[in-house]
């Protein structure tokens, strides 16, 4: 029987939403193989992943979780990819190298490392930002910046929606602010508002999964717990798979 207190997906559609990775690559592996064994249960028609956003900074490879994305997904899935706040960082140095201290603050150097960058070079001898941005811009590779630059913003299914970091209450989807989605905490977390869909998300790290009226919460701490954490949905129902 169908709960429709719930919000559901399509008939047919079995789908994943997974949490923030922050360079853990070892994590990543684990949970899609858990994914991978989960859905093979399932008669579902549609297989999808989602993920939140917030693949780089922070873990120890940034360059090979995004590696994995390109090129390592179970087969026979639809993969959707949204930009967190940690990639925007990314594009922003990308285009203006004054931007290099804001993303020093939220950990550059662990990602510009796993791309083969001489960061301690750079830091002993006081490169300057547009140095620092030369010398990332040659070590990424085209694939990985068409990656970065090609990101959604959100994306729906059923009567779900996905996004890195919120929703600004009051205002309609169609209207949102590209640094609210990325980067909104306060505001939305307190919000019991009805956004006109179930949002899921990640971007605020909780000790397991936040369940609200209105939202779940998905970014479980990879690097501060060691736990990266998937959803899933299908028809109504909902469970978590953790590392």
């Amino acid at each position: 029987m169908i709960d429709l207190s719930y919000p559901s997906l399509p008939e047919g559609q079995l789908l994943y939403a997974i949490g923030d990775i922050h360079g853990r690559l070892d994590l990543l592996g684990m949970l899609l193989a858990m994914i991978e064994a989960d859905a093979a249960q399932s008669q579902a028609e549609r297989k999808t992943l989602v993920f939140l956003g917030d693949y780089i900074d922070r873990g120890p490879d940034s360059c090979g979780v995004i590696e994995a994305l390109l090129d390592d997904l179970p087969k026979d899935f639809d993969a959707h990819f949204l930009k967190g706040n940690h990639e925007a960082l990314l594009l922003g140095f990308l285009e203006d190298a004054s931007c290099l201290r804001h993303w020093l603050v939220n950990d550059a150097k662990s990602t510009m490392q796993s791309y083969g960058v001489d960061v301690h070079t750079l830091e002993r001898e006081g490169a300057p930002a547009e140095a620092w941005r030369g010398a990332f811009a040659a070590a990424l590779p085209e694939s990985h910046r068409h990656f970065f630059q090609t990101l959604a913003l959100m994306t729906t299914f059923g009567d779900y929606l996905f996004v890195h970091a919120g929703l600004r209450p009051g205002v309609p989807i169609e209207s949102q602010d590209e640094r609210d989605l990325i980067w909104i905490r306060g505001e939305f977390l307190e919000s019991g508002a009805d956004f006109g869909k179930f949002v899921v998300h990640g971007h605020t790290p909780v000790a397991l999964p936040e369940v609200r009226s209105n939202r779940i919460d998905i970014d479980t701490g990879a690097v501060i717990r060691g736990r990266l954490t998937g959803l899933r949905l299908e028809g109504s129902q909902r469970r978590f798979l953790h590392t």
